[in-house]
């Protein structure tokens, strides 16, 4: 951390019931107790941060003392310990909340995670010299729209507490908060005349509202019960509430253009587009164009609705062209962008004046073939430098914003995904995060960048990435990568022998210096692994996996043989992942040369590659039952999210579906899952059934028919969103024991290490 002393000007207005004084120098005094109505006050102000050590805690923390210094400056906050007290002050509360958190991470004392937490509070703490840390950000966002559907489309209050919670820890203060909108969308739609009949075929199922909120689908997997539309209503005013304690500033939907079908026929003379099929989807959406004087009047009512609702906010997301091509003519390109933009941030200024547009970079990388530089500056020319916030989240695929000179003078965020499609393989790249983050904070170009952000499509995937990138937003460079995993482990599991040491540093070379994971999205096909795509011969060209997976088996070798005093709940779970991602990978390889033995007519080797795979398939499924999520487990929130039977079977057909074929052509696999029972139920019996044609063709002599091969998989899929699931594979007494016996068949199994 960074030491600073104080200044008097920076003390600012006191607001806790206990603080460390300035005096005039800005050197700190002995703390005593404020009788003033100002402290009384002030006690609410901090009660959220507060309540939420308490909460994770799990008891009263009267030895950590907390204050709030209000004044303009970024973010920060001090920590200093004396005479067994800690006390921590802050000019924000999740600044106040992630300096509490960072320093008893330091000391190890604590750790929270989407997997558990561990919490070893001391009576007294050892004196600490007063530091101080300020933000290198303003804003630091989380969470993509994706995320909606991907990983929260189940949650109720109890989960979403457990996430604000986490994101205060994690010193957000610009979250982007998606629930709750359909209640607004349903309101709008229907003052506007469109009947129920046609809303219960335009909205799509509660596993897919962010594509359909982005124009990209709709009426897919539908309908969307209203009883859903009313438990999300209700949860987003917990969640705003929530936000608004902790002093965050969260990111609201707002109108931007995508229209029901039925507003052709209501509105004939609107200039209303049939947009591009999205995805290989056969439906598709329709546009208003923002200069049409109707836009103006529906998004204007959109927000009215919306801040009746849940109150007028600062930032509005307004998301036109999320990888849906703009309409523009020939020979006025640049104008027709131009022209959509201004009416656009005008759509929104109209209503709230003081608001900032917000809008996702990712198209600007995604369809860069449409969006050239000129493009670009032409969309965001007409729109007032400071009432645009441009979230570039993509940076550990793309960089726009060097190419576009940060975005020609608009603030924007940058940030990492990290997490596609709430697929969970293993992977982050600690230098990487910190490298690139240094780079635009000292470039030439870097503009009037004023955020940070970590935009994961999904979550509940390697946690240790997020306690990481959320540290760079306040440490940056100073983030030694091996002082920091010291402390991680320290805080994460109690302890942090030269063993352990030793085998997560390996572990930080095999697997944790890689920025993106190419194989989930391998020539246009998804799937994490290649266990997870849908079987073809085009994969005897597969690539495999980045990353060291030799340092990777060793790593974990050593990790099985620490000794038991050291083998903590939250190392075990570490273990199964790593483990789990590791075994993935060798059945990678033999699924592959299964495939070339049966393609070349050896029957036998590939029946014995086969079978290896099947044992490792069924040995990681059993392994990973105890993990946080399961197919049962997903499958069990959405039947519980259901008042009815009916409800049930809709939100289980829209959870299994989102995590398999996912819709349209391209999608398949795309959310695919390491889950304990998509390993043993849809991924092995998918791949037994392209080997058992593989082989029927090699024992007659001819060639496979990849159509009839393909055509018969996609009616296995779709049988199999309707069958019912066998009974979970009971999890190994001793997961240590079984992750030796899964490193055993993997050294016996003898499939050749390389590519082919």
């Amino acid at each position: 951390m960074f030491s600073f002393r104080l200044s008097a000007a920076a003390c600012g207005v006191i607001t806790t019931l206990m603080l460390t004084g300035c005096s005039p120098a800005g050197a700190p005094t002995q703390t005593a107790p404020v009788q003033t109505a100002v402290a009384q006050q002030s006690s609410s102000e901090v009660k959220p941060v507060r309540d939420l050590f308490e909460r994770v805690a799990g008891k009263t923390v009267p030895n950590v003392h907390f204050t709030l210094l209000k004044d303009n400056q970024t973010d920060w906050y001090q920590v200093e310990a004396r005479d067994g007290q800690l006390y921590i002050s802050a000019n924000a509360l999740t600044a106040l909340s992630y300096g509490t958190y960072e320093y008893l991470r330091q000391i190890g004392v604590m750790s929270v995670s989407w997997e558990g937490n561990r919490i070893a509070l001391p009576e007294h703490f050892a004196d600490y010299p007063l530091e101080r840390v300020s933000s290198l950000f303003k804003q630091r966002a989380y969470l993509n729209v994706c995320a909606y559907g991907y990983t929260t489309p189940w949650w109720g209050w109890t989960r979403w507490e457990q996430e604000l919670d986490w994101m205060a820890l994690h010193g957000v203060n610009n979250p982007v908060a998606m629930e709750g909108q359909e209640f607004i969308w349903q309101q709008l739609w229907r003052e506007f005349g469109v009947n129920d009949s046609e809303l219960a075929s335009y909205f799509s199922g509660p596993a897919f509202t962010p594509w359909q909120r982005m124009g990209n689908i709709e009426g897919h997997e539908g309908p969307l019960p209203d009883e859903y539309i009313e438990k999300k209503r209700q949860l987003q005013k917990q969640i705003m509430a929530r936000m608004a304690d902790y002093g965050m500033k969260p990111v609201v939907p707002a109108f931007s253009g995508y229209v029901p079908k039925q507003f052709k026929t209501l509105f004939p003379d609107a200039k209303i587009s049939a947009m591009p099929k999205w995805s290989g989807f056969a439906n598709e959406t329709y546009w208003l164009d923002p200069a049409d004087p109707l836009f103006a009047k529906v998004a204007k009512r959109f927000i009215e609705l919306y801040n009746v609702e849940y109150g007028e906010q600062k930032y509005y997301l307004l998301d036109a062209f999320n990888e849906m091509l703009p309409p523009v003519s020939a020979d006025q390109r640049h104008q027709d962008l131009a022209g959509y933009g201004e009416a656009l941030y005008q759509s929104l200024a109209q209503s709230v004046p003081d608001a900032t547009w917000v809008m996702q970079g990712w198209m600007f990388g995604s369809d860069q073939h449409f969006w050239d530089l000129k493009s670009i500056e032409a969309f965001l020319s007409k729109v007032p430098d400071n009432k645009l916030m441009i979230h570039d989240i993509g940076n550990d695929r793309f960089d726009v914003w060097q190419k576009a000179k940060g975005f020609y003078n608009k603030d924007w965020v940058f940030g990492f995904i990290h997490n596609y499609g709430g697929s969970n393989p293993v992977y982050a790249d600690f230098d990487y995060y910190k490298e690139k983050v240094d780079a635009a904070l000292h470039h030439a170009d870097k503009g009037n960048l004023t955020g940070y952000g970590v935009f994961p499509e999904g979550i509940h995937s390697t946690s240790v990435a997020y306690e990481y990138m959320f540290d760079v937003a306040w440490q940056g460079q100073a983030t030694a990568t091996s002082d920091w995993l010291e402390h991680y482990l320290k805080a994460r599991y109690g302890a942090a022998s030269p063993a352990l040491l030793s085998a997560w540093n390996k572990l930080y070379k095999a697997v944790f210096s890689t920025k993106y994971w190419e194989p989930r999205w391998w020539e246009g096909s998804a799937g994490a692994y290649l266990l997870f795509k849908r079987p073809s011969l085009d994969y005897l060209r597969y690539t495999g996996a980045p990353g060291n997976l030799v340092l990777l088996d060793q790593a974990l070798r050593e990790l099985v043989a620490l000794p038991e005093n050291e083998r903590s709940t939250l190392l075990k779970y570490d273990l199964i992942d790593l483990t789990r991602h590791a075994v993935t990978q060798h059945i990678d390889m033999l699924l592959q040369h299964s495939m070339l033995a049966y393609q070349q007519g050896n029957i036998e080797q590939g029946d014995s590659w086969r079978q290896q795979a099947k044992a490792l398939i069924l040995g990681v499924d059993a392994l990973i039952g105890g993990q946080q999520e399961t197919l049962h487990s997903w499958v069990k929130e959405a039947r519980d999210y259901a008042d009815t039977p009916e409800l049930a079977a809709l939100y289980e057909r829209n959870a299994r579906r989102q995590v398999t074929s996912w819709g349209g052509l391209k999608l398949k696999d795309y959310a695919s899952k390491a889950w304990q029972g998509m390993y043993a139920d849809f991924y092995l019996p998918r791949w037994e059934l392209m080997f058992d044609a593989q082989r029927k063709a090699a024992q007659e002599g001819k060639t496979l028919d990849k159509a009839a091969v393909e055509q018969q998989l996609v009616d296995w899929e779709a049988a199999w969103l309707d069958k019912a699931l066998p009974a979970p594979a009971q999890q190994p007494a001793d997961a240590f024991t079984a992750i030796a016996a899964l490193q055993a068949l993997v050294t016996a199994s003898k499939a050749p290490p390389s590519n082919l």
